[in-house]
């Protein structure tokens, strides 16, 4: 064991953990109405809690465990059975090492929320995400971090594909649900309410540049510089796609937003992430320049062209920001191209497949959107038996 990469790796667990709770959550509940900000809270907190302890039952082993197909890791690890306090993973404790990984599981479906927001039922919620974690989710990351048939070796020859912290097991997946479950979802009943509370996103936003340090920083697992150069090229692209949004917003609106800018920032963010790993500043501040434009523009077409009401933009920022970033591995020579595009296509269709199964399998079970008195009233109220602001107090 080593103490330092010991030390950054809580550190950087912590990190994540607040990129949810409660920079998502901020992030999210500042996006929608008023009457719906809690039930937005209440579902980063639900998964939050609910992936912890699916993670530890089942998750880590298909996502880590010693199986030797290729496909999951099996059910040897169930529980943390066989880890105590003195297993180790590399130079970290495993039980730390589980912790971290632990976080991204966390994250992953609740960036899914984006899409559903203010008219989704909170037991579908609850049901689709433990599913979608365990099915999706955890055999994907086997298959890329956990040593299975997408790594070196594997399906795509000597070199397998690189995804540094999540480009395809974390925004190519998240992005893909969200957008298969708006289309089940249709469109809401009111889309034109602008965000209630900007504040609450430029909070939640800046939450999670701060903890995506731990994300990209920490996925080096040690202490070291390409700890430090992932946490540089991160910043790098978040600031580059920030002033790119806000600038691309400018040319083509005469206004730049406070929500535009903070969204761009999260493309940054996203766009860098499978590359970190990989990449210098120069090439960083290329990414995020094109990434702040290129996921503007992929807003406007899911949202006004394809009219798919993906409430919160999740797979044009995370799921088109994740892709781009994985591609550009391949662009500055850093990745072999069949394995980038490889992982990307099959992934992809295995995220797109599995979620449309789950979202029939789990609509049969429980209802997929609530019903329309329920959503016009909001579901804070409605479903949650609160409000977020009484003004009469």
């Amino acid at each position: 064991m080593n103490a330092a990469d010991t030390a950054w790796i809580i550190v950087a667990t912590a990190l994540v953990l607040f990129m949810t709770l409660p920079g998502l959550a901020l992030f999210y509940g500042g996006l929608v109405r008023a009457r719906n900000v809690l039930s937005v809270f209440m579902h980063c907190y639900a998964i939050a809690c609910l992936m912890s302890i699916l993670w530890l039952a089942f998750g880590y082993s298909i996502a880590f465990g010693s199986g030797t197909s290729g496909f999951w890791g099996g059910l040897d690890k169930a529980f943390l059975n066989g880890v105590t306090a003195d297993s180790l993973s590399g130079s970290l404790p495993e039980i730390l090492f589980f912790a971290f990984q632990m976080t991204f599981a966390i994250i992953t479906p609740a960036l899914i929320v984006g899409a559903y927001v203010e008219r989704v039922g909170f037991g579908f919620v609850l049901l689709f995400s433990a599913l979608w974690m365990l099915i999706v989710y955890a055999p994907v990351v086997h298959w890329i971090w956990g040593g299975g048939m997408m790594s070196d070796g594997g399906i795509f020859g000597e070199t397998g594909v690189r995804d540094f912290a999540g480009g395809i097991v974390v925004h190519e997946t998240a992005g893909l649900a969200a957008l298969v479950i708006a289309i089940f979802l249709g469109v809401r009943k009111n889309q034109t309410t602008p965000p209630h509370n900007p504040g609450f996103v430029m909070i939640g936003a800046a939450m999670l540049w701060v903890g995506w340090f731990g994300f990209n920083g920490g996925s080096q697992l040690a202490a070291d510089g390409g700890a430090a150069m992932a946490l540089t090229v991160t910043h790098i692209s978040a600031a580059a796609a920030s002033l790119s949004w806000g600038l691309w917003e400018r040319v083509k609106y005469g206004k730049t937003s406070l929500v535009g800018v903070v969204t761009g920032t999260i493309a940054g963010l996203a766009s860098i992430t499978p590359a970190s790993g990989f990449v210098g500043p120069v090439a960083a501040l290329i990414i995020g320049t094109i990434a702040g434009i290129l996921c503007q523009e992929a807003v406007n077409l899911i949202r006004n062209k394809v009219k798919i009401d993906d409430t919160l933009d999740v797979f044009a920022v995370h799921g088109v920001g994740g892709i781009f970033g994985t591609i550009m591995i391949a662009v500055f020579g850093q990745g072999a191209w069949v394995a980038q595009l490889g992982a990307l296509a099959v992934v992809g269709a295995y995220t797109i497949v599995l979620t449309v199964a789950l979202v029939k399998l789990v609509g049969m079970i429980t209802p997929l959107r609530v019903d329309a008195e329920t959503e016009v009233n909001g579901l804070d109220l409605s479903v949650h038996g609160e409000r977020a602001y009484d003004m009469s107090s």
